[in-house]
């Protein structure tokens, strides 16, 4: 992927190599100070400072850097910043042109474990995205295991499809969509429950062969594997690639991403057509 020189995004929060311990003034010791001597006074309600106060502690929970960055990780915030600008740029034009305004993510880079408004995660979760607080998140060594322990090909633009699948749920996320399947999910068995996440993912697929076919329209950005390197990458993920390397069998009920098959023919399908209208993931559940 050609990238570099090009626009970075200024919604990339990198966290690797920081510790807790430390409150931030402002958003830290002085903020906490603030909500006790609301408390303390009477003012406001008292559920709203608690939560104020949690939120506080957790801003301040990652604030120093303890271990320096080295050149090559430097260079990868650079490029991944240079995707995420490339996502706004395609994703603020799609939106503006149906009327809409494409509110852009943040996304946060870290090491091991991290804090998000929907709960804690491990490195083992790989990348994710966290609808409470529209955030993208990523321990950058999971593309190492991607290649070393599920066979993905490597390459810069394998990680440029994960980031554009995150934002996809992003996308979904502005559109409703993840709203309307978490709803409807209520009350289902998990069989169907994982019917409507498979869907979900598979559309978030199909948003990042979007996002692919016009950022190569407006910026002409690939290199001759750079779609080789994401369908690599989307057979690796597939639940029934992950499920006969993990457990040596595969339970198709369980599925909750789509076969590795699927999630190619989701991300080739958007970037062939370019076309959001085609991207009706949920159209044989009956439930949708």
């Amino acid at each position: 992927m050609r990238w570099k020189g090009r626009r970075q995004s200024g919604n990339v929060d990198d966290r690797r190599g920081m510790s807790g311990g430390k409150m931030v003034a402002g958003g830290g010791i002085a903020g906490v100070i603030i909500l006790l001597i609301s408390i303390f006074l009477g003012g406001g309600d008292s559920g709203d400072l608690i939560n104020g106060l949690q939120n506080q502690m957790q801003q301040g929970q990652q604030t120093e850097r303890t271990t320096p960055l080295s050149a090559e990780e430097i260079e990868m915030r650079e490029f991944v910043s240079v995707v995420l600008a490339d996502t706004e740029d395609v994703w603020n034009k799609i939106f503006s042109q149906s009327g809409q305004q494409y509110v852009e993510p943040e996304l946060v880079l870290f090491t091991d474990a991290v804090q998000t408004q929907c709960g804690g995660a491990s490195s083992a979760s790989g990348p994710f995205y966290c609808p409470a607080d529209q955030k993208v998140y990523m321990d950058l060594r999971f593309f190492d295991e991607l290649q070393s322990r599920f066979g993905a090909q490597g390459g810069d633009f394998a990680i440029a499809y994960v980031i554009a699948h995150e934002v996809g749920h992003h996308v979904q996320t502005l559109l409703g969509t993840s709203q309307k399947v978490q709803q409807l999910q209520s009350g289902m068995s998990k069989k169907e429950a994982n019917k409507l996440l498979v869907a979900l993912e598979l559309q978030a697929d199909f948003y990042a062969g979007v996002w692919t076919h016009h950022n190569e329209k407006m910026k002409s950005i690939l290199d001759e594997n750079d779609i080789e390197e994401a369908l690599s990458a989307a057979n690796a993920v597939g639940d029934d690639a992950i499920q006969r390397r993990t457990q040596g069998q595969v339970v198709p009920d369980s599925f909750t991403h789509g076969t590795s098959e699927q999630r190619m023919y989701w991300f080739n399908l958007g970037f062939k057509t370019g076309d959001v209208s085609r991207g009706n993931t949920f159209e044989n559940l009956d439930a949708f």
